[in-house]
């Protein structure tokens, strides 16, 4: 019970051109989904392969049992010494998620705390269900986030809020998460959470993914360009599209009251 669980049969039997959801379960429910270095190798390898499969559109990430991720593996960290954790560059590896090219659900379901909170924030959506807790509690052990938790947060929330959480610790519930700008949306239970997620996905899957994938590169580019070059930017890749078949399949449907069927050219 060690690792995450990769599955890609959500959506089999969509219609042609509709894409499936690959769905990712972390799976160390003992642990509460401690992110080990192996299980996050192991998460890494999930994601890059299903990104490579032509027939998924999106993926789903979520937790198996209490937690989505309970943060870092703290046995794991206890023993290092600055020396180890700067000479590895420790969770550099982790932003390996962040390259993956189509969009990311996280299912979040009971405890996102710590590298757990962060892992979502490097998510493209978070979903969580009514039980969902997040947090950032390093300071709690003498440390800091060192995943992405000060620069994602208040990005995602403001600075206000964001050093509330960094500075005490505190966790806020699913509630205040989706008030705050942290999650899109609640569900009641983890079943409901999952089936939302990979309905969301399976939704997504049937649009042009050129498409998909411009607007997910639009929007990410936003944290890191002046607004004049975003602007720039997204013009740019809207521009682009109308050298596809799809923004010609797209229009046609529109004006003759149809379903596209977008062939992803």
């Amino acid at each position: 019970d060690n690792g995450t669980e990769a599955g890609t049969g959500a959506g089999a039997g969509a219609p042609r051109g509709h894409l499936s959801v690959g769905l990712i379960e972390l799976n160390r429910p003992k642990a509460l989904n401690a992110l080990s270095d192996a299980l996050f190798s192991d998460l890494i390898h999930a994601t890059e392969t299903l990104n490579g499969m032509d027939g998924i559109g999106s993926i789903v990430i979520t937790g198996k049992g209490k937690a989505f991720a309970a943060g870092a593996d703290i046995q794991e960290m206890s023993e290092k010494e600055f020396s180890d954790v700067y000479k590895q560059n420790m969770f550099a590896q982790w932003a390996d998620i962040t390259k993956i090219s189509k969009p990311m659900i996280a299912a979040v379901n009971g405890f996102a705390l710590g590298g757990g909170c962060e892992l979502a924030m490097m998510c493209d959506i978070i979903l969580a269900s009514s039980n969902a807790k997040f947090g950032q509690p390093e300071i709690n052990l003498g440390i800091i986030p060192g995943a992405g938790g000060t620069q994602r947060l208040v990005r995602s929330i403001g600075k206000s809020k964001a050093m509330e959480m960094v500075l005490t610790g505190n966790m806020i519930d699913a509630d205040r998460a989706e008030r705050d700008g942290l999650v899109a949306r609640v569900y009641d239970g983890r079943e409901e959470l999952v089936e939302g997620a990979i309905g969301m996905g399976l939704l997504i899957g049937q649009k042009s993914q050129l498409a998909v994938r411009m607007a997910k590169e639009a929007v990410d580019a936003a944290d890191e360009m002046t607004l004049e070059q975003g602007l720039n930017f997204e013009r740019r890749l809207f521009h682009s599209l109308f050298a596809t078949k799809d923004q010609k399949e797209g229009m046609s449907a529109f004006l003759s009251k149809r379903e596209p069927h977008f062939t992803h050219t």
